[in-house]
């Protein structure tokens, strides 16, 4: 199921439809008033934009802008500059090998994932930052709030397509906060802190060919309805750090996680089997000064606010990040 986001119904009838953003919000509660709150606000939304003659899935059909790429969405065909690649991976079942490798790509509008599965997977070997591609056939999914691009063998992936080009790609640009002032929902901050609480790694069952969690009944594991013969493992780790202002509670998933740690996938996984050993790099990471790269989500069964961290970097220079804090501050007092 395709679902659009609130704020970008709001700046598709704001745009089209010249009208104001208050007066856009008026409409939406008018309407959720005459359906007696049996409609949530995105459905209201949907409702007064199709009453303003507004088509919101025109946007997403053809080749997309990747700021129009939308959870559930299939056949997508998008071009982008590629940013970063990472390395393919493989994988061994009972029923069959497989491969995966992911990139990330940009345009003008913003950035995204891209994941190959199978034989799309060996061309990561050909591709470099900077070269244009064009992904077709691709279906989108939504990780932790971050959409990808999944690739299979029926997606077509074009390396340098002729007569496309990105000229310039743009950045989500993190926003520097302390702590204190976090908010839910907050996306693309920077927090710089100090690690003074780390927790035991958690491993989870994933089903190899998805990267998705698995659930295990007697003994076997299950994704939905297929039987996993040979599940993968991916892992979890939660810290608490501090930056003078407030804690927080700072969650790194996989990739995140090695980062951290500094190591591979396959030395993560000797903390799984060895848990005793993982002691020495809790002590070794407190008092760890660490810039993380995140987004903020709330822990509902807890009642809290997290920082899911997309990137972390380690010991950053403090130099570096109070010239980088005097270089923002000058720029708001200029404007």
């Amino acid at each position: 199921m395709i679902k659009i986001p609130y704020e970008q119904i709001i700046e598709r009838i704001k745009n089209e439809a010249n009208i104001s953003e208050s007066e856009i919000e008026g409409k939406i509660n008018e309407k959720m008033k005459q359906l007696s709150g049996l409609i949530s606000k995105e459905g209201a939304a949907h409702i007064v934009a199709n009453e303003l003659g507004i088509k919101l899935f025109d946007a997403f059909s053809g080749k997309l802008q990747i700021k129009n790429i939308l959870a559930g969405l299939r056949d997508v065909e998008t071009v982008g500059k590629v940013l970063q690649t990472y390395e393919l991976r493989e994988f061994t079942t009972n029923e069959r090998q497989g491969k995966v490798a992911s990139m990330v790509i940009g345009d003008e509008t913003g950035t995204i994932r891209v994941v190959l599965w199978g034989s799309q997977a060996d061309n990561i070997r050909n591709i470099s930052n900077n070269m244009i591609v064009k992904v077709a056939g691709g279906y989108v999914k939504d990780n932790n709030g971050s959409m990808e691009i999944h690739m299979n063998e029926r997606s077509k992936l074009i390396l340098n397509p002729p007569g496309e080009n990105v000229n310039m790609v743009k950045q989500n640009t993190a926003e520097r906060r302390e702590i204190i002032s976090i908010k839910e929902n907050d996306g693309n901050v920077d927090v710089l802190g100090t690690i003074v609480q780390v927790f035991d790694p958690r491993f989870f069952p994933i089903d190899p060919e998805t990267g998705r969690k698995v659930t295990e009944n007697e003994g076997k594991f299950y994704f939905n309805d297929k039987i996993i013969e040979n599940p993968d493992h991916s892992y979890v780790l939660n810290v608490i750090v501090d930056d003078g202002t407030d804690s927080m509670r700072v969650v790194f998933f996989r990739e995140a996680m090695e980062r951290l740690l500094n190591c591979s996938k396959e030395k993560v996984l000797v903390y799984r089997d060895n848990p005793e050993s993982f002691e020495q790099i809790k002590s070794d990471l407190l008092g760890t000064l660490i810039k993380i790269n995140g987004r903020v989500k709330k822990n509902l069964f807890f009642d809290r606010l997290e920082l899911v961290a997309n990137d972390v970097s380690l010991n950053p220079d403090p130099e570096e990040e109070i010239k980088r804090l005097n270089e923002e501050a000058n720029k708001v007092e200029s404007n």
